[in-house]
């Protein structure tokens, strides 16, 4: 078994998706009409990806997800140059924090698009 999607609302899903494909060289999947009069962007590999939705209306502003039931804490991404994506976070104006080495891998936290937080890592 694997995981295949992760759906998550924000609130630009097709600048969501430009940046992740710039960061990780993704590519966007599938991109449409999506419920409640909404817009869906999936992007992501060949063999998963993260389905990126925005409602016809205002969206709220999150509270703590670590204090939320249900709450997104951040998402994982596996690469194989720790560096190079660092430095292309960088680039695109987010700032890595929380730098760590513990098993199984080296990993660097940033704050993306809406708040959400990814965690790189580079397994050793």
């Amino acid at each position: 078994m694997r995981l295949e999607h992760v759906n998550m609302t924000v609130s630009n899903p097709l600048a969501m998706a430009d940046v992740l494909v710039e960061l990780f060289d993704w590519t966007i999947r599938w991109q449409g009409e999506a419920m409640g009069d909404g817009h869906t962007v999936h992007v992501g590999s060949d063999d998963s990806y993260l389905a990126l939705y925005s409602p016809a209306k205002d969206l709220k502003d999150p509270s703590n997800s670590y204090e939320q039931r249900g709450g997104l804490n951040h998402v994982g991404i596996v690469v194989d140059d720790l560096a190079m994506i660092e430095a292309r976070v960088k680039a695109a104006g987010f700032v890595p924090h929380n730098h760590a080495n513990y098993e199984p891998g080296t990993r660097f936290y940033f704050d993306g698009p809406d708040g959400i937080e990814f965690e790189v890592i580079q397994y050793d």
